[in-house]
């Protein structure tokens, strides 16, 4: 009969998610993993598998636990609603006071070598399935008349995802909620996604 694991799992997860957040993936040893997680590597192998399987739990962790406002902000129906309700959801998520500064995402991008070629590739298509979410609710303004027609819907998401990963790496460099929050006010008194008033927060 196999013994029960001695600790918990999905407290172990959540421990390795916030080194993975915090020092990214390559930057994450298995001494700080195992150290935060409270378990030996033997067990870490056992529960979750390789360090790169341990990151992609984590990862889907990070999406289901902080990320699940993006879905219901590109719902709204309004496109200027939308990208208000999108970007101060990202700056509210990249500033929480319980886990580390910016997103997991970006941070276990940076500084990836070759031999983590495959991670690189997974975030990068976690990216690209987000900025492919941007372009169909933008062709779905122009439909709806939020946009005029033959709006460069390419160009719109590619600028909200730099708008985007330049707020993660600032609140990763240390910029607080107020001030990612008046980077998202001064994009959406640009105008270019309907309307020209900053919303009150």
């Amino acid at each position: 009969m196999a013994r029960p694991r001695e600790f918990d799992a999905d407290a172990a997860l959540c421990a390795a998610l916030n080194v993975f957040w915090k020092q990214g993936f390559e930057g994450a040893s298995l001494t700080d993993l195992t150290r935060a997680m409270g378990i030996t590597r033997p067990s870490l192998y056992a529960a979750f598998g390789n360090k790169e399987t341990l990151f992609r739990k984590a990862l889907d962790r990070y999406y289901d636990m902080s990320m699940g406002f993006v879905g219901p902000a590109l719902a709204q129906p309004i496109l200027r609603r939308a990208v208000e309700n999108l970007l101060y959801g990202y700056a509210d998520a990249f500033t929480g006071e319980v886990h580390p500064a910016g997103c997991l995402a970006t941070n276990g991008a940076l500084a990836c070598s070759e031999a983590a070629e495959p991670v690189r590739l997974e975030l990068v298509a976690r990216r690209d399935a987000t900025e492919a979410a941007l372009r169909a609710r933008l062709a779905k303004a122009c439909i709806d008349g939020d946009l005029p027609p033959g709006s460069d819907v390419g160009a719109l998401s590619s600028y909200l995802m730099a708008i985007i990963q330049g707020m993660s790496v600032q609140a990763a460099s240390g910029a607080t909620r107020d001030a990612l929050y008046a980077i998202v006010a001064m994009t959406l008194r640009a105008g270019l996604f309907g309307g020209t008033d900053a919303p009150g927060n």
